[in-house]
Formats: structure tokens, C-alpha cells, sequence
């Protein structure tokens, strides 16, 4: 981690401020929950011995955070308390800047902390106690796998290992490189024209959409909000074939399969997910 901010729309807040410039805010020493979030198991339990394990549930993550705050005399002391605590009145993001550039991030509210220690008249120090809704970090980056939209020689889903039915259709295997350690939503945006669009993903499950799009349309289907929309933000899941399963990609390199019908030179299929990890240092 180079960097850790605390950030709203309308703010950032450098948490090594104190360490290059010598005033602002200071992440010290004792923040807590950075670590795995906890989880809530599932259990069944029969008639013998013991008890089998069902599955879990990741809980919201809570994190303190301890900080110093820093100012060249007291009126830019009270200055900087005050920015601090217009920044925690409302849901604001904590992010961590890695190494290599990638802005990983989490939403977060204050639930409690927030006294203040006097050092000095221009040294303070507090404990911030905040709560994560969403227990993983998630990349500012987003990865994306586009295929077709050639409107020259090249056939619909080029770049995959296809496997043309017929001069409109098209079938074939998508490659997906999640580089999170948990399984990221993907996002589909497919532009028109085709029909009958079905997205298999590499366990097998099944997200099939039965309408059909003219060449100057477009469908988004966001599988972490459960939605499925058009450009002009018409809602068009009642095109969805029964019992839909918004599948998500899982970590690592994994194989899944798209088809299209009725499409052209023109049509394309855009995949983009934000990978999420546990954890990032």
C-alpha cells in the first residue's frame, strides 16, 4: 500500500499527510479491521453426532481507525477537524492505493470514535469507528472482454474460439481473467443487432435474455443490481427467460460461453467486471 485516503464526493483526505508534508491527517499505528472480514456459518444439524457444515454468509466489515491530525497553528488545527468531520457525516469511501496504481476501495459510515485527544494546540489525536456494508475491496479498474464489432471482414465473436450455426448466429467460449481473490459481478452490454442472447457461465449456470435488439439499440445487464436495462434506461427484464441466474465470475482464469442470434459485422458483446479482493496491503 503507497497511499490510504478517505475520500467523498467532494473531498480526499490524505491519511499520510503528517509523513510528507509535516500537517494534515495521519493514519497511525492500531487500525483494525483491515484483515479478513467475519463470516456467519450455517449449520445442520440431525439427529447424531455433530453437525454438517451448510455454507456462509460474509458479514459487514468494522474497522477503527486512528488518527492524528496535525496543524500549523491552532486555527488550521480546527480547520482540518472540521473538514474531518464534514467527511464522516456522510457515507464517504476508504481506499487504499497499491503499488502498481490500482485504487481498491470500500464504501464506509461512521458508527462511533471521533473523541479527541489533545497533544498540543496544534496536535490532535482520534479514533474513528467505521462500518463497511460491502465486506471486500473492490478495483477502481475494470477489466473488460469486448467481442465483435467489426463492421468490416470480421465475423462476430472474433476474437473467440467460435463456432459459426449459421450466416446470423454465432456461438462460442469467452476467456475471463479475474484477478481478485473473490468472484466479481460482470456487467453485459450488448449492442444490436441480435436476439436471443444466452451467457453460460463456467459452472454451467445459465442468464438468458429472449428479446431482440435493432442495430441502433443496446442492453445492459448489471448482474449485481439484478437489473436489465436498454440505452435509454427502458427496464427490460421481463425478457428474461424463467428463473435467471445473475451468475458471477470466480477468481482465477475461467471459460464462459456466449450466443447470439441474428447478428451482423456490427453486433458486439462487452463483458467488464471490477475485480474485489478480501484483503489489500
Amino acid at each position: 500500500m503507497t497511499a490510504l485516503l478517505l475520500e467523498t464526493e467532494r473531498d480526499s483526505l490524505d491519511l499520510n499527510e503528517v509523513a510528507t508534508q509535516g500537517t494534515g491527517f495521519q493514519a497511525t499505528a492500531g487500525a483494525t479491521g483491515f484483515g479478513l472480514p467475519s463470516v456467519s456459518p450455517q449449520w445442520l444439524e440431525g439427529a447424531g453426532d455433530g453437525s454438517r457444515f451448510r455454507g456462509q454468509r460474509v458479514l459487514s466489515r468494522d474497522l477503527d481507525l486512528p488518527l492524528d491530525i496535525v496543524g500549523r497553528d491552532r486555527a488550521h488545527l480546527t480547520s482540518l477537524i472540521s473538514r474531518l468531520a464534514r467527511a464522516v457525516a456522510q457515507e464517504c469511501s476508504l481506499v487504499l492505493v497499491a503499488e502498481d496504481g490500482v485504487r481498491w476501495s470500500t464504501p464506509v459510515y461512521r458508527t462511533g470514535g471521533g473523541e479527541i485527544e489533545f497533544t498540543s494546540t496544534t496536535d490532535v489525536q482520534t479514533v474513528l469507528t467505521f462500518r463497511a456494508p460491502d465486506p471486500y475491496f473492490t478495483a477502481s479498474t475494470v477489466s473488460t472482454q469486448r467481442v465483435g464489432g467489426d463492421p468490416g471482414a470480421a465475423p462476430f465473436l472474433s476474437a473467440l474460439m467460435s463456432m459459426p450455426l449459421a450466416a446470423s448466429q454465432a456461438i462460442g467460449e469467452i476467456q475471463l481473467d479475474n484477478h481478485g481473490d473473490v468472484p466479481a459481478y460482470p456487467t453485459w452490454e450488448v449492442h444490436g443487432p441480435g436476439r436471443d442472447l444466452i451467457v453460460r457461465s463456467p459452472t454451467g449456470e445459465t442468464l438468458r435474455w429472449t428479446g431482440s435488439l435493432s442495430p441502433t439499440e443496446k442492453l445492459v445487464v448489471d448482474t449485481r443490481n439484478g437489473t436489465v436495462t436498454d440505452g435509454k434506461g427502458t427496464n427490460r427484464y421481463a425478457s428474461l427467460a424463467p428463473a435467471p441466474r445473475f451468475w458471477t465470475v470466480p477468481p482465477g482464469i475461467s471459460t464462459a460461453t456466449v450466443r447470439l442470434l441474428d447478428t451482423t459485422a456490427a453486433s458486439t458483446v462487452v463483458c467488464s467486471w471490477r475485480p474485489r479482493r478480501w484483503m489489500v496491503i
